[in-house]
């Protein structure tokens, strides 16, 4: 019963954090009622997968996969496409198809080359630090302005949804630290449900979308069409593998930071994590759903809950996959209130915040450490500032890299960092 109950915390955790992705993608390209249910369906079930994937012949950590920023912003550079360069959304999700098998192919490619093993060694404890901030520093924003019902044409302040977030914000905050250990195992879960009946009580939760008559419906495969390559997608898939990389490399050390401060074993499996990186991507493209990654906010929910082992988090992740099959299931659960989720991450991550700490606490030449973090800092936090409209006309590639201050202030951390050293080392 107890693996059950963590199972099913971790299942919950999971979608409240990947269900807005799809169903934003799915607003940009104008997608019918039908197709996005379909839409967020596939997701769903590619992101359960591709959990269990890594967890049983990947990375094998307790680290969900959620929906790609990276894939979401280019989703949305080439919504903006449709009509300028491609001729219909539908041409268009076709490239971005085979956009993500291309990049599973490069994942694969990176991995048994071993170039994966070497970008690991630039993931130092100033780069994980900063990392994490400028994660906490992008990410607080939609916090806020989800627990404030600031989204879509929505732009006032709706104070009876900032109330229920409020509330469900302090819930959280008091059984993540509850002295009875159950209950803060649990915390998570019964945050959500609470939170989700609160909203259900002031009328601030979406209507449940008409069923459509299946009682189980499996996943299509190449739902747009058959997948579409040019050079653009290539090269834009080439560079977001890179990021993806990157992003996955942090997520791991991070989990590792969490391992060993409770004497837990680390398996320092980077390579297959790449590899199975690439399956999911690959997954992602043959369903036409949204590339997947290993997300860094699940060693703040390990954290919060105290949830180290393996064994609930592949369960979880089964019951995602379990779930996405039933379209009835998954209509209601899009109706889990965007506010509630928000309020819940926040406190988890604020673990988050004492992660990076613990990291910077790490680094002996705090001088070096200080300079790296200032330059990222300043050029990811400032990014974070410029509004995407700023980025029309300039190329998909380009434009989707310096669209994200996270990716950005990393690697400038990571530059700035190398070149001191061998400055040192000379």
């Amino acid at each position: 019963m107890k693996i059950f109950l963590t199972g099913l915390q971790w299942m919950a955790f999971m979608v409240a954090g990947s269900i807005a992705a799809p169903i934003a993608i799915a607003d940009l390209f104008n997608l019918p009622a039908s197709e996005t249910a379909g839409f967020i369906q596939r997701t769903m079930f590619v992101l359960g997968a591709a959990g269990v994937l890594q967890a049983l012949i990947g990375h094998r950590m307790p680290i969900n996969e959620g929906p790609s920023g990276l894939w979401w912003g280019v989703f949305a550079i080439y919504a903006g496409f449709v009509g300028a360069i491609y001729g219909t959304g539908g041409e268009v999700l076709q490239l971005l198809q085979g956009g993500m098998l291309v990049s599973g192919l490069f994942f694969f490619i990176f991995a048994v080359t071993g170039g994966l093993s070497k970008l690991t060694q630039l993931f130092t404890p100033t780069t994980t630090f900063i990392y994490l901030l400028l994660l906490i520093f992008q990410l607080s924003g939609s916090f806020i302005k989800g627990m404030f019902g600031l989204s879509g044409e929505q732009t006032a302040i709706d104070l009876t949804i900032l109330a229920g977030s409020l509330f469900t914000f302090f819930l959280t905050l008091y059984l993540s630290n509850h002295k009875v250990s159950w209950i803060k195992r649990y915390s998570i879960i019964f945050s959500l449900i609470i939170g989700w009946l609160v909203f259900i009580l002031i009328g601030k939760t979406g209507r449940v979308p008409e069923t459509t008559g299946e009682v189980i419906s499996l996943p299509g495969i190449f739902v747009f069409g058959l997948p579409e390559f040019d050079l653009g997608i290539i090269i834009t898939s080439f560079f977001i593998t890179l990021l993806l990389i990157t992003n996955m490399i942090a997520s791991i050390r991070v989990m590792e930071e969490v391992m060993t401060r409770n004497n837990m074993k680390l398996h320092r499996r980077y390579n297959s994590a790449g590899t199975v990186s690439g399956i999911n991507q690959v997954l992602g493209g043959l369903f036409s759903a949204v590339g997947s990654v290993p997300i860094s906010g699940a060693a703040g929910f390990v954290s919060a809950t105290g949830i180290l082992s393996i064994i609930p988090f592949v369960l979880g992740a089964s019951l995602v996959v379990v779930i996405s099959l039933f379209p009835d299931i998954m209509n209601i659960l899009a109706t889990l209130p965007a506010p509630v989720g928000y309020a819940v991450t926040y406190v988890i991550f604020i673990n988050m915040v004492g992660l990076a700490l613990g990291e910077y606490k790490k680094e002996e030449n705090s001088e070096r450490s200080n300079f790296a973090a200032g330059v990222a800092l300043i050029a990811g936090v400032g990014l974070m500032f410029v509004p995407p409209s700023a980025f029309e006309g300039v190329p998909a590639v380009a434009a989707s890299i310096l669209n994200n201050g996270l990716i950005i202030g990393t690697i400038a951390a990571i530059v700035v960092e190398q070149v001191l050293i061998r400055k040192e080392k000379k």
